[in-house]
């Protein structure tokens, strides 16, 4: 199809990490294991988390929500990447690669606000611990939650829109892993300034500005903490929110240094490994976070674990 000398691409070739067999074999059979603990960890929370009474609360209800999320940013990207590794035509149609920049988007904005809500589920068990069963009940935890999802998806919806109604005349070949966004607007053979203000104005909005309320909760969550007389008090209050924490620094960070100055901002090279980054080291890397360094998860996994034990010695004898 042709509008004013320009050519519409039905397919998009994506050029990946690396033109060399052995080198996308051992990428291969890396990112297959990295995708499976991913998809095996996060799912075990989330059953661990219906099984174990003692974990219906808010914070491991919207832990529910964000596994979920890392799952599917994972499966938005990993499967068709591991397909590519060993296809000799690495393309993707149009309307995949659109699809697949909408729910990647998705699934990030999703996640930039959730850590927000959680924060703040934090502050207010910290820092209001006798009233906090009363502010977080059921229905404030639903709307938070709803609140997440449907921002990150208008979000999406909107950049997928205006990024895939450019022309890209015959530029077909996207120097990425997959169909991100900024490797898919250098494709435009048209001025995309509007685009990368889009972008600016997003990630003003749906990254800095849940930021910017991660910090103000951990500003009154550290001053809180610090008033505690006990040294037991002040490290149950750390741990309370250390998981938290840690993902917040892993998801945020990158996220700023890619998006805010589009223009200005990392090489694709650098790019590719932020990609990667989020797409399959942190949701792998989340559900072993939260195993590790929280006490109650812990717990129900020797809990869950001690019973698993019990039952197949009942079996066996």
């Amino acid at each position: 199809m042709g509008t004013d000398n320009q050519t519409w691409v039905r397919e998009f070739i994506l050029l990946g990490l690396s033109n060399d067999w052995d080198t996308q074999v051992s990428l291969f059979v890396l990112f297959l294991v990295m995708y499976i603990v991913t998809v095996l960890g996060n799912f075990l929370i989330v059953l661990l988390i219906r099984l174990d009474g003692r974990l219906h609360t808010p914070m491991y209800f919207f832990l529910t929500n964000l596994s979920l999320i890392d799952v599917s940013c994972a499966t938005s990207i990993i499967p068709q990447m591991l397909v590519h590794l060993l296809a000799a035509h690495k393309a993707i149609p149009f309307v995949s690669c659109a699809a697949q920049l909408f729910f990647s988007l998705d699934w990030g904005g999703i996640e930039f606000v959730l850590l927000a809500v959680m924060a703040y589920d934090r502050y207010v068990a910290v820092c209001d611990p006798l009233r906090y069963s009363v502010i977080m009940h059921g229905g404030l935890c639903t709307r938070l939650a709803i609140t997440s999802w449907v921002s990150g998806s208008v979000n999406s919806l909107i950049h997928t829109a205006i990024t895939f109604q450019l022309p890209m005349c015959t530029n077909k070949y996207i120097d990425h892993i997959s169909c991100e966004i900024l490797a898919v607007i250098r494709l435009a053979c048209v001025d995309t300034s509007s685009n990368e203000i889009a972008i600016m104005v997003s990630s003003i909005v749906l990254l800095m500005t849940p930021f910017c309320l991660v910090l103000l909760s951990y500003i009154q969550i550290i001053s809180t903490i610090l008033k505690i007389q006990s040294t037991e008090g002040r490290k149950k209050a750390f741990h309370t929110c250390a998981s938290h924490l840690t993902v917040v620094v892993l998801c945020y960070g990158m996220a700023i240094f890619t998006y805010i100055q589009p223009r200005s901002g990392p090489s694709v090279l650098q790019e590719k490994l932020i990609s990667l980054f989020y797409a399959v080291l942190t949701p792998m890397l989340n559900p072993m976070i939260y195993s590790v360094r929280n006490k109650e998860v812990k717990g129900a996994w020797q809990k869950l674990l001690g019973q698993l034990t019990g039952i197949t010695s009942k079996l066996a004898t």
